[in-house]
């Protein structure tokens, strides 16, 4: 995860530790006292935006948060359905990892909000931990789990995987400042396991290309670990040094359950729908149905956030829209932020829920991602029904399914996402379960959801876009803060992080 620019961040030393504060450290906290009396203004209502209100209200005190919101809920991408007979589908994101500085950072908001309670974790010697799989030559080959696994050939690998780690070591550093996650692949592990493993992994975790996709943007621990030890492996077992210190009694049973990931009895939208009660009873104005539809500086340095009915006057924005969006508002007043904006893509994923009855499944495991050279529409397939059997349907044994469609390839493989129609989306889906899992019945159960530009793609570059981005507000004294998956990092765990940062560095708490 790609941390905010140094130019955002401005260190406090307290009086404690050197008896002094810098002219700029001043400048800040002086900035901070004004913005806490005034209004701050947060477009968009998705978990960055919650999260953005939430640290505003919570930690610095603004004395008044405006939260606009285009569609009629809150959320964005977060959605979950939960049927009468107590099933509970993900159109988003499914699952969170509680490891690293910003997994341990959301247990904390957990443990704020009052959710422990609702937590299904799933330790990593859960079946939907351990086993993952790949559909390669019509077939599904497990994921290598054990040394000995690593150490002989398996399919659908022509030689053990041991011997990609061998020329890792051996590698030079490469003398690139930006190459695509295919290219460091192939030049640190060979070209077999950048074709299979993370041709595959990037259309998991990114509905994305790796021949297209920023290593330094996408894998920032693994750009850092090549340039600081030259070997990936070494860079990785060695560490990256210090690391905030974040704990909690929360984050410390994590650890010793040995949690994989974690979901919300009631899904993923539990999040969102408890930031929602928390900044609306602290006072937060949250408005729905109001997409902002300009933004006009003036000269006290004052934005005019202009809405369908009316506009607001607010002293600094945090924008949560996805850049693309943002671009469009910013054209008339910083054009050259607006370029760079809309620079920045993002790929559409159609997300097909699918139950069927009993439990069908013919083997165990989180799921299994396809390679583009072996299907370029189905991207792969989660077992929803092994990870998180509590969100499975009272009664009867039934088996959930999600499979994602698109991506980068939306368009050439699938069509336009503004004319597919759902019933075609729906037939690939069933199409995907029957052929590469056996599952031959017809569903019981199905929700085709086309979530369009949803993640986006840090293509090669993107860090030298963001640099830009960064210095054009601070060189201008923009009021304004970049939020949400379009800039630092696609997951929830990344947003909610970058959101929380991005408020602290602003008003200095």
């Amino acid at each position: 995860m790609l941390l905010l620019p140094p130019t955002m961040w401005v260190e406090v030393p307290s009086s404690s530790q050197c008896g002094w504060r810098s002219a700029a450290a001043v400048c800040v906290l002086e900035a901070a006292a004004i913005l806490m009396q005034r209004t701050v203004v947060v477009a968009g209502g998705g978990i960055s935006g919650l999260t953005a209100c939430y640290h505003l209200i919570k930690d610095a005190k603004v004395s008044k948060v405006i939260l606009l919101e285009g569609s009629n809920r809150l959320g964005g991408w977060m959605h979950s359905t939960r049927t009468e007979d107590g099933a509970v589908f993900e159109h988003g994101p499914r699952g969170m990892r509680p490891a690293g500085v910003v997994g341990k950072n959301t247990l904390c908001m957990i443990s704020e909000l009052g959710l422990e309670g609702e937590l299904l974790p799933v330790p990593r010697d859960h079946p939907a931990a351990k086993n993952r799989y790949l559909y390669v030559k019509k077939s599904l080959h497990k994921m290598p789990s054990s040394i000995g696994e690593v150490l002989r050939t398996i399919p659908p690998f022509t030689r053990p995987l041991f011997l990609c780690g061998l020329r890792d070591l051996t590698a030079p550093r490469g003398p690139r400042e930006d190459e695509s996650i295919h290219d460091f692949f192939t030049r640190r592990f060979g070209k077999e396991l950048a074709d299979i493993v993370v041709d595959s992994l990037c259309r998991g975790v990114f509905a994305g290309d790796c021949r297209k996709l920023s290593l330094r943007s996408c894998f920032p621990f693994l750009h850092e670990a090549e340039r600081r030890r030259r070997s990936v492996i070494l860079g990785m077992v060695t560490g990256g040094g210090e690391t905030p210190l974040i704990d909690s009694p929360l984050i410390q049973r994590s650890k010793k359950e040995r949690w994989s990931q974690w979901s919300l009895r009631g899904g993923m939208q539990t999040l969102s729908e408890a930031l929602e009660d928390y900044i609306r009873q602290k006072g937060v104005e949250v408005h729905k149905d109001t997409p902002v539809e300009g933004l006009e500086i003036g000269g006290d340095r004052r934005w005019q956030v202009r809405l369908p009915h009316g506009s607001i006057a607010a002293d600094h924005v945090f924008s949560a829209v996805p850049a693309a969006g943002l671009s469009r508002l910013l054209a008339p007043v910083a054009q050259p932020m607006a370029t760079i904006l809309h620079e920045l893509s993002a790929a559409s994923v159609a997300v097909v829920n699918l139950e069927y009855e009993g439990d069908i499944l013919p083997i165990s495991g989180f799921g299994h991602l396809i390679p583009s050279f072996e299907d370029r529409a189905v991207l792969g397939i989660v077992y929803d029904s092994l990870a998180f059997p509590e969100h499975n349907r009272r009664g009867t044994a039934s088996t959930r399914l999600t499979v994602m469609l698109g991506g980068a390839w939306f368009e050439s493989s699938l069509g336009d996402p503004d004319k597919v129609p759902l019933e075609k989306l729906l037939n690939l889906a069933t199409e995907a379960a029957a052929t590469q899992l056996g599952l031959s019945g017809k569903p019981t159960r199905a929700i085709t959801n086309l979530n369009k530009s949803c993640i986006p793609q840090y293509t090669l570059g993107h860090w030298k876009r963001m640099e830009n981005l960064f210095t054009y507000i601070r060189q201008n004294h923009l009021p304004l803060s970049l939020i949400g998956a379009s800039y630092e990092g696609v997951s929830v765990n990344d947003c909610i992080y970058n959101a929380k940062k991005s408020v602290y560095s602003l008003t200095g708490c």
